[in-house]
């Protein structure tokens, strides 16, 4: 029977093959940018990733994938169709080929794994107390928004949304924030609030008066996961009166401060 290894002796094992092995990538010039994708006993499994990566920055035509690649031109071409079956790569007329919806749809998924609402819930306590009003986080759904999470204020006149309220995306400044960076729906009418997306965009954060709901304001900024991906919105909402536009601008920096504060937490969180 052989003798049972002590956690010292793999640690300083492991170590030791992960020097070696950054040695041997200094030596051959790699980088962490540049160093090849990982090989495992799975060939036809390493063989597609290294399809995905090569379109990871954007489409890419069919010789140019087999050339990143180095598979043949049969080889990538059977394995480009397979993907394709799959929905994991589509076929840009005119570029080539891209990652496709349904790898899209996977790293969405993937994203709301992350405890977002965990990580969320002290920045959303600390605007509603410093701020006096309610405070809220939403994600998107389709053409909908959902508040996954809300803090209300101690103020007796305030502002409710009860978690799990589903609202437009047209109307309220969540609503602009996954307009501003995300894909407009065809059935969504942004005439009257181009504008206000595009300054939406240039400032970093949103606000709305009385757009949902008469005598409501509020005012939200975009948080991003790891792959700059945008996740949610969070938002601090109140009586028009009080939150009037000199309060929005200064409650406007507020909020893009507490979502770069929780994207650092989830990107913390996402390598641990």
């Amino acid at each position: 029977m052989p003798t049972p290894k002590s956690r010292a002796h793999v640690e300083d094992r492991t170590r030791f093959d992960l020097e070696v092995r950054d040695q041997a990538a200094l030596e051959k010039g790699w980088t962490a940018a540049t160093a090849p994708a990982p090989t495992t006993s799975v060939g036809v499994l390493d063989r597609a990733v290294a399809i995905i990566d090569a379109v990871e920055d954007g489409a890419r035509s069919f010789s140019a994938i087999a050339e990143a690649t180095g598979l043949t031109k049969p080889t990538a071409h059977r394995l480009i169709n397979a993907l394709q079956a799959h929905g994991l790569l589509m076929h840009v007329g005119g570029l080539g080929y891209a990652l496709g919806p349904r790898l899209l749809a996977l790293a969405t998924t993937a994203m709301r794994e992350l405890p977002l609402r965990q990580l969320a819930r002290p920045s959303l306590e600390r605007l509603a107390r410093t701020t006096g009003e309610s405070a809220q986080l939403y994600v998107r759904t389709g053409d909908r928004r959902i508040c996954v999470d809300a803090v209300e204020s101690d103020n007796e006149l305030r502002t409710i949304v009860r978690v799990g309220a589903s609202l437009p995306l047209g109307k309220g400044s969540a609503g602009k924030v996954f307009l501003a960076w995300g894909q407009i729906p065809a059935t969504e009418d942004v005439a009257g609030i181009e504008t206000s997306l595009l300054t939406t965009r240039r400032r970093g954060w949103a606000d709305s008066y009385g757009e949902r709901e008469a005598g409501v304001a509020s005012v939200s900024a975009p948080i991003f996961g790891p792959y700059d991906q945008l996740l949610a919105a969070i938002s601090v909402s109140g009586p028009q009166a009080r939150l009037a536009g000199a309060q929005a601008k200064r409650y406007g920096p507020a909020l893009v401060e507490a979502a770069r504060e929780i994207e650092a937490l989830l990107g913390a969180d996402y390598q641990a």
